[in-house]
């Protein structure tokens, strides 16, 4: 029976590769010149360091043109608000991945209010949806493509 899973995952190494080349556009920018200006990133958390609230607010844009330009939907990003204390500012940035349970139950919903002929299941951070034709399953994938959940979905393990 064909299957698929709806799916909402990073790329890690396209995340690194951008907050790599952000610090680097940082560093030789010439309105952070002498300035302790960074972006760290820590598993999924991504950390905006300057030292004004103003240097944050300039670098946020940078990040995030950086994120789409490598392919990472900012629909994934959490942005936290600007925090200073004592000389330095910071913004805490999280990388949403997987499907919490109540995303899951809303595309389930909308996948049975759409009376197609197909079956979907929550299995840990992602949904599984099972049919008997092909073309069932094609209809569900276009119909998620055009609803808003909220963060960025992918459709793989494709299995006829």
């Amino acid at each position: 029976m064909p299957s698929f899973d709806v799916v909402s995952e990073i790329d890690s190494h396209e995340l690194q590769n951008a907050v790599d080349q952000a610090n680097r556009e940082i560093s030789n920018r010439f309105d952070f010149k002498g300035t302790d200006a960074r972006i760290e990133l820590a598993e999924s958390v991504m950390t905006l360091i300057a030292d004004s609230d103003f240097q944050v607010q300039q670098m946020q844009p940078m990040i995030l043109q950086k994120l789409s330009k490598r392919g990472i939907d900012v629909k994934a990003l959490d942005l936290g608000d600007i925090q200073t204390s004592g000389q330095k500012a910071r913004q805490v940035i999280t990388v949403r991945q997987g499907i919490d349970k109540e995303t899951a139950s809303k595309i389930v919903k909308a996948i049975k209010a759409s009376k197609s002929k197909v079956q979907a299941a929550i299995q840990g951070e992602q949904v599984r949806i099972t049919g008997k034709k092909r073309d069932d399953l094609q209809g569900v994938i276009a119909m998620l493509k055009d609803g808003d959940y909220g963060l960025p979905l992918q459709y793989n393990n494709f299995r006829d």
